[in-house]
């Protein structure tokens, strides 16, 4: 290594984070090494400005391979010795996309015989996905889990430790959202999480304890250094100022600069001798010889076998990169280059090469990222420089720019580019391509590339089931749906309200797995349920004939309708007979499950390819919410052709109506009373919620159903259907207005519904979107199906609430009068609820424990 390397490495003359906490008061505080292990940056980025940027994760920042693999090896050396050695070899580790992918690979590594996992936001095809969950402050949020043996969590759940690896814990917000998640479908007894850095603050600390206690499971935290970001008032607003201000300057230095250029071009023309240009880097390619049968990474599961395959094979693959680097550059700086969530192949070809090379030269590690970051030229920056340039691996999300940061101007004799064989692109060879933005700043660029493992495709069933249809599932006519469910109605799936509320918030239980014992109305409520009908027939009316005729005009001529089981089945039932009344059509209907969490029923999806053009159907649901369904549909669909399934599907959804301003096909985007979502099975055809349990639906069946026909006295379904099917006639001219104006408008989702609940989830100190129900529609869910904690109800709302002010006075929840709601009512399910949190009949405790904004219980709050 040069004197001047290390002079750099070994002095700290100026903190990479001078420059934005002189601008903006951002203090970092902590123990030990944490100024040397972190710099600042800033990002455009609507929720936080701020960027902690590590100065050994082998990101944004070039590090010695060594030393990036030592950091994670050393923190897994850690959890081995709290584990000890035979729980450790039970383990299993998880590591978070992009940042920690490589990361979490070295703290497999330092536990010797865990297998490890990492969340991907590629979808890949043949490999279904085991799981998934959100990262609310990143710039790209769904992470999938598609280990090819879907067992690799599974494995040992109650006696297996799993350990979440991410490159910094911060508000602890992904964490407790995966292991919410995974608790749900496989609940442990144990957990670690493991960061370089911890900066959660006190409030943050205490909710990942309180959220230990809830779930029953044992959360260790290891960690190299520990500290504080403290962000004064206005932060936000005056980091983007500060990032817009300075991204201006840049463009106009750009601008002069290829304005100087082009004048010295110019010049250049008018002179006898021909202007110079430079000749191209060339770009050689190194056969690595990656063995056999070892994947890329942990995207899909990397084992101990693989692990010693490819330990073995590294020294012969450093070589050969050692061969191809020109003299220059074998004595001089070398830059290994990952791909963003390609890390650890890198990172380990890296320390191979280090080896190799020896003393003689300076190796470097650095990786490729999504995440756009502000460049300042100013040693108090961690970011100096930024190479931009188009993605190259088709990415599912759409083309768009990627960055590699502290490359350009760093004094690269050589690069070597390492990718997977899925982005070895026209892209990544393109002039405007990653390959040559290297070589403008490199001397010698090398591409080595690994190939992307394959896993087997899942093999399909020979014979699919036939759908369910009434009388002898559901109380609908024939005609009117195809229930693609199983019938479950012999098993006892209910459990009352309380205990099935305690155990889906403590994660030992998925909402799907059980049913609410359904509610019976009382006759007070019955009374209420037949007066909305009346009052309502000719709203819905409307709104049916306008979703139906902008779904003809659009999907048509003969769309396939499949109704969301089961507050999209009623629906589905009015649009079909609004075609046939007004259109003579008769249009097929299904109905389909679809899960949070989970996803939609493959099974069915086959069947519906099987049987109808996939671009033919229109997934058709009762309302909006927040979004969430709409959300989990559009991943859903992805994953499942990712995963090797019929392609053509489209996961535009259909409503009556769209308060949440979620989807661009619907009736009206007012929030109003449905009365379908005034009861449960009485009103969708006596059928249940539905159900998917292990034990029950296997991987080539429907999802499961009941039919309560002992319900048959209270039915209300036809009466609700003919009701107002019988107002259509009145309505079809306001049909037809209305329908033309919508066809003619932008109805592109603005996702206000969604920005409301994280708000309200923030400002209640609930922090759980899942825990807010937005709209009139899914309020009334939560009076009859879950443990509700209060309602919001907007100020001035009207008779379209009266049923929850009714429901709400029999369950004793407080209904609170609110300004600036977007919905007309939102219902809060109880966020830290056990069978203490209500009395006896279910009903809130009056002057009960209500979580304050830190997370923390407030006794009578």
């Amino acid at each position: 290594m040069s004197e001047r390397a290390t002079r750099e490495e070994n002095v700290d003359v100026v903190w990479s984070g001078d420059w934005v906490a002189e601008r903006l008061g951002v203090a970092l505080e902590g123990d030990g090494d944490l100024r040397e292990l972190l710099g600042l940056a800033l990002r455009r980025n609507p929720k936080r400005a701020h960027l902690l940027v590590s100065n050994v994760l082998g990101k944004h920042v070039p590090q010695r391979p060594s030393v990036v693999y030592g950091a994670g090896y050393g923190l897994g050396e850690r959890v081995r010795e709290l584990l000890g050695e035979e729980e450790a070899r039970r383990a299993v580790v998880l590591g978070y996309a992009e940042t920690a992918t490589g990361l979490g690979h070295a703290v497999a590594d330092g536990l010797r015989d865990a297998p490890y996992l990492h969340s991907t936001r590629r979808p890949v095809a043949g490999v279904r996905q085991a799981g998934g969950f959100e990262e609310a402050h990143s710039h790209a949020t769904s992470h999938l889990l598609l280990p090819e043996d879907p067992e690799l969590l599974a494995q040992g759940a109650d006696a297996s430790t799993l350990v979440l690896v991410d490159d910094e814990f911060s508000t602890g917000n992904t964490v407790l959202n995966t292991i919410r998640a995974l608790h749900e479908l496989h609940p442990r007894d144990r957990y670690v999480i493991v960061a370089l850095v911890d900066m959660r603050s006190p409030a943050d600390r205490d909710r990942l304890t309180a959220f230990a206690a809830e779930i029953g499971a044992r959360v260790d935290l290891v960690t190299r250094s520990t500290g504080t970001v403290t962000l004064p008032d206005g932060v936000l607003e005056r980091g983007q100022a500060l990032v817009a201000a300075q991204e201006a300057e840049a463009a106009r230095e750009a601008e002069a600069a290829r304005e100087a250029e082009a004048a010295r071009e110019a010049g250049e023309a008018s002179a006898s001798a021909p202007p110079f240009v430079p000749a191209p880097v060339p770009i050689t390619r190194v056969d690595l010889a990656w063995p056999a049968g070892v994947p890329d990474g942990g995207r899909h599961g990397f084992t101990p076998a693989h692990r010693a395959a490819l330990e073995a094979a590294l020294p012969g693959m450093a070589e050969r990169i050692a061969g191809a680097l020109g003299g220059g550059a074998r004595r001089g700086r070398v830059l290994v280059l990952g791909f963003e969530e390609l890390m650890y192949a890198p990172l380990r070809l890296g320390t191979a090469l280090e080896q190799a090379l020896g003393a003689d030269a300076e190796v470097r590690y650095s990786t490729t990222t999504r995440s756009p970051v502000l460049a300042v030229d100013d040693p108090g920056y961690a970011i100096r420089t930024r190479l931009v340039f188009p993605a190259h691996d088709a990415p599912a999300d759409g083309p768009g720019d990627r960055y590699a940061y502290n490359v350009a101007g760093a004094g690269f004799d050589a690069v070597v580019a390492v990718v997977d064989s899925t982005a070895d692109t026209p892209e990544l060879h393109s002039p405007e391509g990653l390959l040559a933005r290297l070589a403008a700043h490199a001397g010698q660029v090398l591409l080595a590339v690994v190939p992307s493992y394959t896993p087997t495709p899942v093999q399909e069933p020979a014979v699919l089931p036939e759908p369910l249809r009434g009388p002898d599932f559901s109380s609908y006519a024939p005609e009117d749906v195809g229930w693609l469910l199983q019938d479950l109605s012999d098993t006892e799936l209910e459990a009352p309200t309380e205990e099935r509320e305690e155990a889906i918030q403590s994660g030992g239980a998925h909402y799907a797995e059980s049913l609410p014992v359904e509610y019976q109305p009382s006759t007070e409520y019955q009374a209420l349920f037949s007066a909305a009908l009346d009052a309502s027939a000719a709203r819905i009316a409307r709104a049916v004939g306008t979703v139906t005729e902008t779904v003809l005009a659009e999907r048509g001529p003969r769309p396939v309708l499949v109704s969301l089981a089961r507050a999209g089945t009623p629906v589905g039932v009015l649009m079909r007979r609004w075609a046939r009344h007004r259109h003579g059509l008769d249009l097929p209907h299904y109905a389909i499950s679809i899960v949070r969490g989970r996803g939609i029923d493959a099974t069915a999806l086959r069947w519906l390819a099987a049987h109808h053009d996939p671009a033919d159907v229109v997934f058709v649901d009762g309302w909006t919410g927040k979004g969430a369904i709409t959300r989990e549909l559009a991943a859903a669909i992805e994953e499942f052709e990712a995963s090797g399934g019929p392609a053509g599907f489209d996961p535009e959804i259909a409503v009556l109506a769209d308060p949440g301003g979620c989807v661009r096909t619907y009736g009206t985007r007012e929030d109003f009373l449905i009365p379908s979502a005034c009861l449960n099975s009485t009103v969708s055809g006596l059928i249940s919620r539905t159900v998917l349990r292990a034990d029950l639906v296997g991987p080539n069946d429907f999802h499961g159903g009941k039919f309560y026909r002992e319900l048959a006295g209270s039915d209300v379904s036809v009466r609700f259907l003919d009701t107002i099917a019988a107002r259509f006639d009145e309505v079809a001219g306001q049909v037809e207005d209305e329908a033309k104006e919508l066809l003619a408008a932008d109805r592109a989702p603005t996702w206000e519904g969604w920005a409301a609940v994280e708000r309200i989830s923030e400002e209640y100190g609930i922090h759980d979107v899942n825990l807010v129900k937005p709209g009139v529609g899914e309020t009334t869910r939560v009076l009859l199906r879950r443990v509700p904690w209060k309602i919001l109800a907007k100020r001035g709302a009207g008779a379209d609430l009266t049923h929850i002010r009714l429901l709400a006075e029999q369950r004793g929840v407080p209904v609170e009068e609110v300004d600036d709601l977007p919905y007309s009512c939102v219902g809060l399910i109880h966020p830290r609820y056990t069978r203490g949190a209500t009395g006896a009949d279910g009903k809130a405790v009056a002057g009960g424990s209500t979580p304050a904004a830190d997370g923390e219980a407030v006794k009578g709050a």
